[in-house]
């Protein structure tokens, strides 16, 4: 392969891995380094997997690629699927390709029948994910920015890692008492055999 040839399927192969396929993305926060999770390196490389084949299931939907308003989010092999789709049967839709995904542990389908939301919506959206992330790592010295994902969708704020059932309850009420939260939803897990996983 030429040099020149190649340049464009590298930086290709490095936007689908990142993870920032236009409409199946927002919502979380940029994470960190897998020296800093407490996922295993298997199950850190598996998320990266996870959202790229959910990308690529979901673009080859044309009707869910053009009406639908959805993030994706995988953390320990735990997705979460969210934003706004017009019908009932898009919502199945999702839930059907999140099934076909080999090493998917549990999903959860929090996405709402409705209009896809105005970007002014998921601008605020991002504000209030990058408030919630500084508050938390300001007041939570222990934690570290890859244990945490918040994904924020139109006021209500998802909060997913693997964290103490003490450190739970603080980013949850750092996240309640946050000014423009409408709603928490917590999906956290705690890895410490005498916590139970919500």
């Amino acid at each position: 392969m030429k040099p020149l040839t190649a340049i464009p399927l590298i930086l290709f192969s490095l936007y689908i891995l990142s993870g920032c396929t236009a409409a199946v993305v927002g919502g979380a926060v940029a994470g960190t380094s897998v020296a800093m999770d407490n996922r295993t390196t298997g199950d850190y490389v598996e998320d990266q997997n996870i959202k790229t084949k959910f990308a690529h299931l979901f673009y080859k939907d044309e009707d869910l690629s053009k009406n639908t308003h959805v993030n994706i989010t995988s953390y320990n092999r735990q997705v979460l699927i969210t934003g706004e789709t017009p019908a009932e049967q898009q919502k199945q839709k999702l839930s059907d390709i999140a099934d076909q995904i080999k090493n998917v542990r549990r999903y959860f389908n929090e996405v709402i029948i409705a209009q896809p939301t105005s970007m002014s919506s998921r601008t605020n959206d991002s504000y209030l994910t990058s408030k919630i992330k500084t508050s938390v790592f300001t007041h939570m010295d222990e934690l570290d920015g890859a244990q945490v994902k918040v994904v924020t969708e139109n006021g209500t704020v998802f909060l997913m890692g693997l964290v103490t059932r003490k450190q739970g309850e603080q980013i949850t009420e750092i996240t309640r008492t946050t000014n423009g939260v409408k709603r928490v939803i917590k999906l956290f897990e705690y890895p410490n055999p005498t916590d139970n996983k919500i």
